[in-house]
């Protein structure tokens, strides 16, 4: 039998991703455990211990094991989670217990049959590009046999108490009570099911869940919070006569949500609505954003006189600026948002509340909001394409594309290009498309920005187009 050769272990712009009984095994995360505590004994304080959370994906509770047992057999304490733990949970358990540093067994918002490696430093936020090489070099040095150090052990750890308690002091849900606002949420059978009902229930503010169960197939949907697979929470908003919507990932640390006519938000309205808000509520700081993020958070940013930032693709980037600057809010295209006296961290839960927080404040909807951005700033449409391609056809698209841009796309003069992640091509007067292969899944992924949602589409269609005949 000719054996497979497995994909070296890589951490991507959001940690090692695989799947599951494929190349995501026991055996190789134990390998990627063993280069995390190596790094630990070398580099950190490795009296301070690990923690260790995990999804509600097929497998996550035993990886999670398999990776706190590696990590105390090479001579650290590990907290391991009790239950399913969203990202962001596991980053605060960091913050909260002062960890040297923590694993996520989360594949995020990948489809049912992913598991992944998340890593989590000291700080409580996603592990540096300067951490993450550091991890690697270890797996490629270090961690080719166990690591065997006295003084290790496994204890059980109750994660969700504490952070709930953080957040009801950081977000102010009486403010969200006096308004009378009725919200429905849909962890899409992830990791953050029930953490906003029990927030909102002890409150009083009146809160329907959905898709909460525990099902690791995640039956008829993606635990991504966009467009077709935030149908279902659309439907019950509509039909239950609910003010909003807030749908969570599978790791819940990203946000997408549903207006009361149900009208989808997405993430760059919904970045632009949190960034209005948190000025309002008289914070201050700079704002970050990456490549692929609306055009909208250049404009405020002009508008009120704050200095912007733009990184690439991967929250660690934004990160990495919330430790060295005072940034107030810093997020991403994909949902991820991070706001400042928080974590530096992106949380789906924290943003769901801050939302709900911004309409109590305004007492206006979701819909409304927005609507106030687009007279002010103007008008912002988005959407994004996920191409499955033929071997090679992706490598083929990017050089072509690279080597003679287009001219025009869809009818707009292309007015420059830029390269900080992938290939973004400046459309006249207001739009813009980008091209870029995914750092987690084997796919090219076509984000676009026009004013109104027909150029949008013809922006991709044609950019597609370009792509399947490269």
């Amino acid at each position: 039998m000719q054996e497979t050769t497995l994909a070296a272990i890589k951490f991507g712009t959001d940690g090692w991703r695989g799947v599951i009984a494929d190349d995501f095994t026991v055996e190789r995360v134990r390998l990627a455990a063993r280069a995390v505590a190596a790094y630990v004994q070398t580099l950190e304080q490795p009296e301070r211990g690990v923690v260790v959370g995990f999804d509600t994906r097929f497998g996550s509770e035993r990886f999670a094991q398999a990776a706190a047992g590696e990590l105390a057999r090479a001579g650290l304490k590990v907290r391991l989670a009790a239950t399913h733990t969203p990202t962001p949970v596991v980053s605060f358990a960091v913050r909260h217990f002062q960890a040297a540093a923590g694993v996520a067994i989360t594949a995020s918002h990948n489809p049912w049959q992913w598991s992944g490696f998340k890593i989590k430093a000291h700080y409580g936020g996603s592990a540096s590009p300067a951490i993450v090489a550091g991890i690697e070099e270890m797996l490629e040095t270090r961690a080719a046999g166990p690591i065997e150090r006295p003084g290790g052990e496994v204890r059980e750890t109750d994660f969700r108490a504490p952070y709930l308690d953080h957040v009801a002091r950081l977000v102010d849900l009486p403010k969200i009570a006096r308004a009378g606002f009725r919200f429905a949420v849909d962890p899409m059978y992830g990791a953050g099911a029930g953490y906003l009902p029990a927030l909102f229930a002890a409150h009083g503010i009146a809160c329907e869940e959905i898709h909460a169960e525990h099902n690791p197939l995640f039956p008829g949907l993606n635990p991504e919070p966009i467009d077709p697979h935030v149908e279902g929470l659309r439907r019950r908003v509509v039909d239950g006569a609910f003010h909003a919507g807030f749908a969570l990932d599978g790791d819940a640390d990203r946000v997408g949500a549903i207006d009361r006519s149900g009208e989808f938000v997405d993430s760059h309205r919904i970045f632009s609505i949190l960034l209005e808000y948190l000025l309002a509520r008289g914070q201050t700081g700079e704002v970050a954003k990456t490549f692929s993020t609306s055009k909208m958070i250049d404009r405020i940013a002009a508008a009120r006189g704050l200095r912007l930032h733009e990184t690439p693709i991967g929250f660690k980037h934004i990160c990495d600026l919330m430790l060295a600057r005072d940034i107030l809010i810093g997020g991403e295209e994909s949902g991820g948002i991070g706001v400042k006296g928080h974590l530096p961290e992106r949380d789906g839960v924290v943003n769901s509340l801050l939302l709900a927080e911004a309409m109590a404040g305004s007492g206006r909807t979701l819909g409304e909001l927005v609507a106030g951005l687009h007279e002010r700033y103007g008008p912002q449409d988005y959407d994004r394409v996920d191409l499955h391609l033929p071997p090679g056809q992706k490598e083929r698209a990017l050089e072509k594309l690279s080597g003679a841009p287009p001219r025009e796309v869809a009818g707009f003069r292309v007015a420059g290009t830029e390269t900080l992640d992938g290939l973004k091509f400046l459309l006249e007067p207001s739009a813009w498309v980008l091209v870029r292969g995914s750092g987690t899944e084997p796919l090219l992924r076509l984000y676009a920005e026009a004013p109104a949602r027909e150029p949008v589409r013809a922006i991709l269609a044609h950019v597609e187009d370009l792509v399947r005949n490269a």
